[in-house]
């Protein structure tokens, strides 16, 4: 039988969650939700140095507070905790950093000592009693920083590339119309509303680990590296997480130190480190800096592109965001160069953070072609239409598919751009100056191998087990729609398993690949399933279908259907095949991906292809945003009243989330240019706002009116289902269109994040 295939001339019905309820009653169960006979509780100690080493430790009044019964630092750790590679470099962990390894310091906020106790309170209170003095040297907090080391990725990385064709530097000379402009992007961090906990229990050679994570069997391969047991001995449940964004896709070290706890004490321990804590127990997303040439004819034909970032990472580890893989083939252009470095400070390592790479370099690029777009007194609309094209120009590869200007036109016309005054400042509402601006947006479509497991009953029930990961994407629902289909049954009989190592092997929960991966590969075990029972039933000679072809038989509701009217009930059809159920196992194995994908796979280990990294094509979602921002004339207060983007991101599994996560997406565009930024004192290397009340994030009053237009677009070369990534396509390029929209009201040209009221403020 064929696989069920969806219309390319209408979105699907939408479909709530089918694990919303659970969520708004509290039955959703998250990690620090779970809960262990006998468990002690675990409390961080971090370090308040950057750089240095510890001279002492006084715990003798920790362990002699009520309750505690373990104190954890170097003495007792040391060695006993494996190293691991990092997670970008084939590895698991989001940093080598080895805490409590030995006496040095390597980060600020790194972890010193881990307090047990029988209850939490008790565990805090021993924490603020342990003494550690320590001997400090100068950090080098970040760029400019005296001591900082400065590597060109292509050096770091052999895996790294700088796209690049022609000779931009000779075609920028000759151009009739130039930008050179550097910009530059803050430290941030995910901020999870779910803190970072994790809860280990042993039962003799096994051990158990609650944990909310987007890499459940990368987790269970990493730490048994650290741990030295075998990886089938530990068994990592993550039903639900509460908030991700990237920070959940690597193993952090602590896990391996609560296992090494429960381990010591004989009995389960849990940590729920505090907010603070999670700016330095986990990953964050790197500054930037850039530099962005573009050189242009008369006509706004791009003649030469080139851009170069910066990054900053940690001291040992070479983190590498490289979003110009993505900007060197947004445009049309014969000559490209790009060249992206490291710089290494005394930092915890940062990592993969929504669309980590596309988010800060499109705001550089977007800004540019803006401020291109107003030297050639251009509409910047018809300047990215000029620069439209169906071939990437470092490759010469085609596009899959590419509806961006489609998506400017749809979004333009809603949001009413044709009725733009051009000139800065030229419009105004009473006190508010008001500015449009507008950007591209595009994100990569990857697909990695992903196996699952499908059980169908003759009652008309079915199973789907897959060890993904529900991480506020929608997994559950779109997984469970693309069986309902496969196998022709209401949502309402389909149960979806995820978030556990018992369940077959599927991908990390990054990239937006998880509904193109899991789904393709739930539907090829579905239609197993139909296929088995389609052939069964033809070969029946005394049944209804005898003779009939199996591709003509459908799966409807519980019944069998075949030509001229004919159907039989799923209960005979099934018991024909097996007694009583049907079990298919499929394993999907993506173009591009290596041979051995799914082999790596069962060892956790990433294989994740598309976008950019194809042979024969190149495979983008693209869209287009557009923002009214006001400013008020002496204030310079900043609002933003109205957001309109338009998608293309292939087959929409379930327009109802996939809508609210572009929603989301273009409001957390919307933070990074106007609030997102972790501030470090560079005296120190400390971050500053760790907590919520300073850490700056949009709330209600923020987001008046948010409009998402999803177009259709059917992609039949991507995968069979045609489905691309959107989750992390919504929030690229939005703080570009904010910064070209407040250039528009003021005529400031902002090029460093996030924008505040001084950076507007003249004379």
């Amino acid at each position: 039988m064929e696989p069920a295939k969806s219309s390319p001339d209408a979105l699907p019905t939408s479909v709530p969650r089918i694990d919303g309820r659970l969520k708004v009653t509290g039955a959703a169960l998250y990690g620090a939700d779970m809960a262990a006979a006998n468990e002690a509780y675990a409390f961080l100690v971090t370090s308040p140095i950057a750089t240095g080493h510890i001279t002492a430790i006084d715990d003798r009044r920790t362990r002699a507070a009520p309750g505690v019964v373990d104190v954890l630092t170097y003495r007792e750790v040391g060695d006993a905790i494996h190293p691991s590679k990092l997670f970008s470099q084939g590895g698991y962990l989001g940093s080598t950093i080895q805490p409590l390894a030995s006496d040095k310091i390597s980060h600020a906020g790194e972890i010193v000592a881990v307090v047990v106790a029988e209850s939490f309170e008790a565990a805090r209170e021993g924490a603020q009693a342990l003494e550690i003095s320590y001997a400090e040297t100068p950090p080098s907090a970040t760029f400019d920083s005296a001591g900082t080391k400065t590597v060109a990725a292509k050096d770091a990385s052999a895996e790294h590339e700088d796209p690049q064709v022609g000779d931009a530097e000779k075609a920028f000379a000759k151009s009739d119309v130039t930008i050179d402009a550097r910009y530059a992007t803050p430290t941030q961090h995910h901020n999870p509303i779910e803190l970072f906990t994790t809860l280990c229990a042993w039962d003799g050679p096994n051990l158990t680990v609650w944990e909310s994570s987007q890499n459940v069997n990368g987790f269970r391969h990493g730490l048994a590296q650290q741990l030295g047991v075998p990886p089938n001995n530990i068994r990592i449940i993550s039903p639900y997480v509460g908030g991700a964004f990237g920070s959940r896709g690597s193993l952090t070290t602590r896990t391996a130190l609560i296992a090494f706890a429960a381990k010591r004490l004989g009995r389960p321990v849990k940590l729920a480190a505090t907010r603070a804590q999670g700016f330095t127990i986990a990953t964050y997303r790197a500054e930037t800096r850039q530099h962005v040439r573009l050189g242009a004819s008369l006509d706004g034909k791009l003649q030469s592109l080139t851009h170069e970032g910066w990054e900053v990472t940690s001291r040992p580890d070479s983190y590498i965001v490289a979003g110009t893989d993505a900007t060197t083939r947004l445009y049309a252009c014969p000559n490209v160069a790009s060249k992206v470095s490291i710089v290494h400070a005394d930092r915890s390592t940062p990592g993969f953070m929504r669309s980590p790479p596309e988010l800060p370099y499109m705001f550089g690029l977007e800004s540019a072609i803006d401020e291109l777009a107003v030297a050639l007194k251009m509409d910047p609309v018809e300047l990215r239409r000029i620069n439209d094209t169906q071939v990437e120009p470092i490759k010469g590869l085609p596009y899959t598919s590419r509806a961006l200007m489609p998506c400017f036109d749809a979004a333009a016309e809603r949001f009413g751009w044709s009725k733009r005054s051009p000139e800065p400042g030229s419009m105004s509402d009473g006190d508010w100056l008001i500015g449009w601006g507008c950007a591209s947006t595009l994100y990569p479509t990857q697909m990695a191998p992903a196996t699952a497991r499908v059980f169908l009953t003759a009652d008309g029930h079915a199973k789907v087990q897959t060890a993904a990961h529900e991480i506020g994407n929608g997994a559950y629902t779109v997984i469970g729609l693309i069986a309902a289909e496969g196998l022709g049954l209401p949502i309402e009989n389909v149960q979806v398993e995820l978030g556990d190592t018992e369940l077959p092997p599927a991908p990390v929960a990054g990239g937006s690949n998880t509904t193109a991966s899991v789904c393709n590969v739930v539907a090829k075990a579905c239609n197993d399933i139909r296929g088995r029972l389609a052939r069964a039933a033809v070969a029946d000679r005394a049944g209804p279908f005898a003779g009939a072809s199996p591709d003509a038989l459908t799966l409807v509701q519980a019944k069998l259907h075949g030509p001229n009217g004919a159907s039989e009930d799923l209960e005979k059809a099934v018991r024909r095949v097996a007694n009583g159920a049907i079990e298919a196992y499929a394993e999907n194995l993506p173009q591009g991906a290596k041979p051995n994908g799914v082999e790596m796979l069962y060892k956790g280990r990433q294989n994740i292809v598309g976008g950019a990294k194809m042979k024969d094509r190149i495979q983008f979602a693209f869209g287009a945003e557009f923002v009214e921002v006001r400013v008020h004339k002496l204030t310079r207060e900043i609002r933003v009243p109205r957001i309109i983007g338009a998608f293309a991101a292939g087959r929409i599994v379930n327009p109802l989330t996939a809508r609210s996560q572009l929603m989301g997406g273009l409001i957390w565009g919307v933070s990074s240019a106007l609030f997102e930024a972790t501030e470090i004192d560079r005296a120190s290397a400390r971050y500053v706002n760790t907590d919520l009340a300073d850490y700056l994030v949009p709330v209600n009053a923020d987001a008046c009116e948010v409009e998402v237009l999803m177009l259709p677009e059917q992609d039949t070369q991507v995968n069979e289902l045609g489905v691309k990534g959107l989750g992390e396509l919504g929030n690229v390029g939005t703080n570009a269109a904010v910064a070209n929209a407040v250039f528009h009201a003021t005529g400031v040209r902002v090029r460093e994040l996030p924008i505040r009221l001084e950076n507007l403020l003249i004379g």
